[in-house]
């Protein structure tokens, strides 16, 4: 694959995802782990899975991911064409969402996109940890703490760097 190939290759990839990016780029995970890990091969499971977490470390947009993920692939053009694929489509159909919900601010129906769309983020972002989960989570010890961080997620109130912590701490003992 020529470079121009493989640079229009990641734009219309990630142009697509972002048609589908609700609730974030996170959301879409599971499909650039597919295509970039298992369809071509661009990146291996733990690449992928450390170039997410080292950019949701760092501080600023969390989308920030997608421009390592087309670095990794390809150098400086590729990070450009994976952020503007992933950012201009969703940014253009924000705008014209707000456009044109602001020109009827008394209309039901932008109430009803954004109700409609909650659930759909919601199935995204779970599916998103679960590819995440799935390509680090190779022992049954690591399976558990994962598992067991999701049920105090869903169960408790307890804040999630307290959870961090204690993940940080199995990791020290040797537990995972």
């Amino acid at each position: 694959m020529s470079t121009g190939e493989l640079l229009a290759s990641l734009l219309a990839h990630f142009s697509a995802l972002s048609l589908l990016a609700i609730g974030g780029a996170s959301s879409t995970l599971p499909d650039m782990h597919r295509y970039l890990v298992e369809a071509n091969g661009w990146l291996t499971d733990a690449q992928f899975s450390a170039m997410y977490a080292i950019s949701q470390a760092a501080p600023g947009p969390n989308v920030l991911f997608v421009s390592l993920f087309g670095w990794q692939v390809a150098g400086f053009a590729g990070s450009l064409a994976a952020m503007l694929g992933m950012c201009g489509p969703s940014s253009l159909i924000a705008l014209g969402f707000e456009y044109f919900s602001g020109r009827s601010p008394h209309a039901s129906w932008p109430g009803l996109i954004r109700r409609g769309l909650a659930a759909l983020t919601i199935g995204l972002v779970f599916s998103s940890g679960w590819v995440l989960a799935r390509s680090v989570d190779h022992h049954w010890s690591a399976m558990a703490v994962t598992a067991l961080t999701v049920l105090l997620m869903l169960k408790t109130r307890l804040h999630p760097l307290v959870l961090v912590a204690l993940g940080g701490a199995a990791g020290l003992l040797g537990l995972i």
